[in-house]
């Protein structure tokens, strides 16, 4: 039987990204079923956190990001355009923020239709790997959702049919989040049991070990996540 494993995840987070390979690897070589919880924005989720935020957080957050990447081996550059409509100087945030929710709603469509998953890490690598400026511009999502198996267009059709739903959905997913133990993404859940942070990764595996954390294919490849 699969371990069950809750990940609270968001668009914006650089650290969301970088832990998603990882996440990958556990699923796919362990007995492990993710259930993708897509979130909003921390700057939508908790803009209190930004007011009272430490000057020296941000650029800390920036660097650490960055390095945290490149130690993994990951390309890294930040969204152009950032998701989030936001002052860098004085970090207020705009009343309307369009991208942010339009990506929030396809991360739900796609977890309705068992691709969340996919659908996440495509579009993240799209966002932050930085090959690409003005994501949200011509093909480039299109061909990332087609790349998780998805269609585009099916899922634009359904937000855009029902936004409220979707919405409601992702405010869910927050208050979830804050049920589960934290207020920061990522966040992975195992048996109530929160783990924040990319930097958390292996501390869950060691707890999912102790669980009974069995391969899918042969003890072989238990070794790759030590």
């Amino acid at each position: 039987m699969d371990l069950i494993l809750e990940l609270y995840w968001s668009f914006r987070s650089p650290y969301s990204y970088i832990v998603l390979p990882r996440i990958a690897e556990l699923r796919d070589k362990f007995r492990v079923t993710i259930d993708m919880r897509v979130v909003h924005p921390a700057a939508i989720r908790n803009p209190a956190y930004f007011a009272r935020m430490d000057p020296l957080a941000r650029p800390y957050f920036m660097k650490d990001s960055a390095r945290a990447a490149a130690y993994l081996g990951m390309k890294f550059r930040r969204p152009v355009p950032d998701p989030i409509q936001q002052d860098t100087k004085t970090l207020a945030i705009a009343a309307e923020q369009p991208l942010a929710r339009r990506l929030g709603w396809l991360g739900i469509a796609a977890t309705e239709r068992g691709r969340g998953f996919e659908f996440c890490r495509e579009v993240a690598t799209l966002l932050w790997d930085g090959s690409v400026t003005g994501w949200d511009q011509g093909s480039y999502l299109a061909n990332a959702t087609q790349r998780a198996d998805l269609d585009l267009f099916d899922l634009e059709a359904a937000t855009n049919a029902n936004p409220d739903r979707y919405d409601a959905l992702l405010a869910e997913n927050d208050r979830a989040l804050r049920a589960a133990g934290h207020w920061g993404v990522p966040t992975m859940v195992f048996e109530g049991e929160p783990f924040f942070g990319q930097d958390r990764f292996e501390v869950l595996v060691w707890r999912m070990k102790q669980r009974g954390l069995e391969p899918r294919a042969s003890s072989a490849l238990a070794g790759l996540i030590s």
